[in-house]
């Protein structure tokens, strides 16, 4: 490409042509030809548009569409060469549709400019890869429900600070990362409804003085409104900023079950057996299975919070409108969301394929007197004591058989009597981690029909 050849793209304003330092700050081709799909998209809505206010001939604007479909395949095939010349993906569009169709393709950009066509191509693909995180997240939620129902009635610790508090159930767990993946679910259809507005037509920073009709091309390209508001329609990247919120707590959640599930499936805890096909082997070590798909999921949120922070620091300092600073807002964006896409897949294997042990959970139930707290609520519920009363008792109660070496279901109503005389073998009915957890029926609570009900009202919401 001949500096003459990339000066026409600026016009006559530059009498030399960018160096080679220049022209590699310059060109954003690199990576945003992934935008191609959408700037092709936004450019057969534009000339449809300029044909129907009269702005363009009809056969103009039907080459152009057509001529554009043309140099999609072309991509799409793998044929086209881009040009670090031309800059970036739209120039590389044009200057090929010109090649295809000829002189019509010059009338292409008649009412808009490079800044409202970019971001009317960023906002569409961020709006694509909300719909995918969404599909993602319902898939996950789906295989949680698989696991949730099954182990609706398997018991296993809670815990507070990693250490054992109270029994839950295995579905009463599953369940909790069903919600918390729902919240991230909501947020990604709260961030495509605010962004789902278009900035098409708002030209360079202040419109266009051709009579176009922002309605025709919102309408076409799917959008619910037009943006309002010239400046802010070409300076904005909430959109993405928006989307890298939600992409940023949404990996934090995968995170959080990913670490559970390194803990889980080591030889010290056995809560869970993975599945080869998410597990590595040690080059030295035989007996070894990591488990190097959850670990990777842990760490792909720090890719993820970077991109955040990095567009969020692009973007804190610049003044309305554009400015080429805001070229440096895609790779970070392309890059978390490929990354959030292969953890939210990565963790939908690992839960449709791992198993649960149930003995093993059962047996760590009923560790470290996990039942206490339903021995403080008996003498609440029982014997009438005030709970920080009971509270104590039960402190003296966990003491004595911390010095027996057994837990608490094993002491007898004796040594319990000399802790507390009132105490009768009712209370042998609610120690046990069945009755633990079948007696917290308050809505919410890890009671097995609790949980069954809960699965039954994520299936149909989810239907």
């Amino acid at each position: 490409m001949t500096d003459s050849t990339a000066n026409a793209m600026w016009g006559g304003r530059f009498a030399a042509g960018p160096d080679a330092i220049m022209e590699a700050i310059n060109a954003s081709i690199g990576f945003d030809k992934r935008l191609a799909k959408q700037d092709i998209e936004g450019s057969r809505a534009h000339a449809a548009m300029l044909a129907a206010t009269g702005i363009l001939s009809d056969s103009d604007a039907a080459a152009i569409r057509e001529g554009l479909l043309t140099v999609l395949s072309e991509i799409d095939g793998g044929t086209f060469q881009f040009s670090t010349a031309l800059e970036d993906i739209h120039m590389n569009v044009e200057a090929r549709l010109k090649e295809v169709i000829g002189d019509p393709a010059g009338r292409l950009h008649t009412g808009r400019s490079r800044n409202d066509q970019v971001a009317t191509d960023f906002k569409l693909w961020v709006r694509d890869q909300i719909d995918a995180a969404v599909t993602g997240i319902e898939a996950l939620m789906r295989a949680l429900l698989v696991q949730a129902e099954q182990g609706a009635d398997w018991v296993m610790p809670g815990f507070t600070h990693l250490q054992v508090a109270q029994p839950v159930t295995w579905g009463h767990h599953m369940m909790a990362y069903v919600e918390m993946l729902a919240r991230d679910r909501s947020r990604f259809i709260d961030a495509r409804a605010r962004m789902n507005e278009s900035p098409l037509g708002a030209a360079a920073l202040a419109g266009t003085s051709f009579p176009i009709d922002r309605q025709m091309t919102t309408e076409a390209l799917g959008f619910d409104r037009p943006a309002a508001n010239s400046l802010d329609a070409v300076s904005d990247r909430d959109f993405a900023l928006d989307y890298l919120a939600a992409a940023s707590i949404c990996a934090m959640h995968l995170s959080r079950f990913a670490e559970e599930l390194v803990i889980w499936s080591s030889a010290q805890f056995r809560f869970v057996r993975l599945s080869d096909r998410f597990s590595t082997g040690s080059s030295i070590m035989p007996q070894k299975k990591n488990p190097d798909a959850a670990e990777l999921i842990r760490a792909k949120i720090g890719r993820i919070f970077g991109a955040n922070v990095a567009l969020m620091t692009v973007m804190k300092g610049l003044p309305l409108a554009y400015s080429k600073d805001m070229q440096e807002d895609k790779e970070q964006v392309f890059d978390a969301a490929d990354n959030l896409m292969l953890a939210l897949a990565a963790m939908e294997g690992m839960v449709r394929d791992m198993t649960a042990n149930r003995d093993k959970l059962e047996a760590a139930a009923g560790a470290g007197f996990s039942t206490a707290t339903d021995l403080a609520d008996w003498l609440v519920r029982v014997l009438g004591l005030p709970f920080r009363e009971a509270h104590h008792v039960t402190g003296s109660l966990v003491a004595l058989a911390e010095q027996a070496g057994i837990d608490l279901p094993d002491l007898n109503l004796a040594q319990m009597h000399s802790v507390h005389p009132g105490i009768t073998d009712d209370i042998f009915a609610v120690l046990g981690v069945h009755n633990s957890v079948a007696s917290r029926i308050s809505y919410g609570g890890t009671a097995p029909e609790q949980v069954r009900a809960q699965v039954a009202r994520w299936k149909e919401l989810l239907a």
